[in-house]
């Protein structure tokens, strides 16, 4: 199956809050990430080596596509095919944001990640313009459109902290920033709304109790957990370094779970949205993942700014 591949911020957070759950849960979350293809920190030994991995695993797969569409079309059908250039997108592009992140985003990074962000959402593009299926959820599946939202999510997130480092930039290009997070919000929204909580029956029983609890909550991986702190995150930032600008309209799905949320126009209110991820956040942090001790500190000061911040 296809990895998340992205990184979540080195060590601690070199955001504005130093006690953060993404860099404190490090350990928790070191499972999932080897799923998802997540690094660590831009100074981990064998960077090179897995950067080496990923396009030799796309080079890999460009060469199976080839064969498929060749010699082997018969036995082909457009998913496989699909499925196959969805992971050489993903992996040629995880060695382009490798790149990015271990120089901290260079000031002319601008045009790179949208040229990323174009690549990775080449797939969804393809299937819509071809109308390959009535849903293009049918033929990617659930796992491969989380994925391309997620890495798409990620990269604007990475993108933006490296961005809210940046005074003179700030005071210059904030209707920028409030792109970008926007953007990068969506996105993971998007991820997080691509499957439906599963429903619980009061009839049915279940080994474990608190991961019945989290499948109702429409979360069913660690990632998940990040890509709201993530989202919480950058409304964090979007409230404090762009709340003076004019309300603009976004296309924005505002549900944190399920799929049948439909997007829709409205300006996008960092606050309510953040609030609304977060303290779903803290309570499945506290409640359902009590025992793995992951850490809501960071969660909740974003909380209180919410609450005390006055527009």
């Amino acid at each position: 199956m296809p990895a998340l591949e992205a990184r979540p911020p080195q060590g601690t957070r070199r955001g504005e809050f130093q006690d953060t759950d993404t860099g404190d849960d490090q350990g928790k979350v070191e499972q999932s990430r080897q799923k998802w293809g997540v690094k660590g920190t831009k100074s981990s030994p064998g960077t090179s080596a897995a950067a080496d991995h990923f396009l030799i695993r796309a080079s890999a797969a460009l060469e199976k596509l080839k064969l498929q569409c060749g010699e082997d079309k018969e036995c082909s059908t457009p998913s496989n095919l699909l499925e196959l250039y969805t992971q050489a997108i993903l992996d040629m592009t995880y060695f382009e944001e490798n790149k990015l992140v271990d120089e901290d985003f260079p000031e002319d990074s601008s045009q790179k990640v949208k040229e990323l962000i174009n690549f990775l959402s080449e797939p969804e593009i393809l299937v819509q313009e071809n109308n390959m299926l009535p849903k293009h959820c049918d033929l990617l599946g659930d796992e491969l459109l989380e994925c391309l939202s997620w890495r798409r999510g990620a990269l604007l997130y990475m993108y933006c902290h490296s961005l809210t480092k940046r005074r003179e930039w700030l005071t210059r290009k904030s209707s920028l920033l409030k792109k970008y997070l926007v953007d990068g919000i969506s996105y993971l929204l998007q991820m997080l709304n691509f499957r439906c909580p599963i429903q619980l029956n009061e009839g049915a029983s279940f080994q474990d109790l608190d991961t019945a609890k989290l499948l109702s909550e429409g979360i069913f991986s660690d990632i998940h957990l990040l890509a709201m702190m993530y989202s919480g995150e950058m409304c964090y930032w979007g409230l404090k370094h762009c709340a003076d600008q004019q309300p603009e309209n976004h296309e924005m799905d505002t549900g944190v779970s399920g799929a049948s949320y439909a997007a829709h126009k409205e300006p996008l209110d960092f606050r309510e949205v953040g609030e609304k991820i977060l303290k779903k956040y803290v309570f499945v942090c506290e409640g359902p993942l009590k025992e793995q001790e992951w850490n809501t500190t960071n969660a909740k000061q974003i909380l209180n700014f919410f609450q005390h911040h006055t527009n």
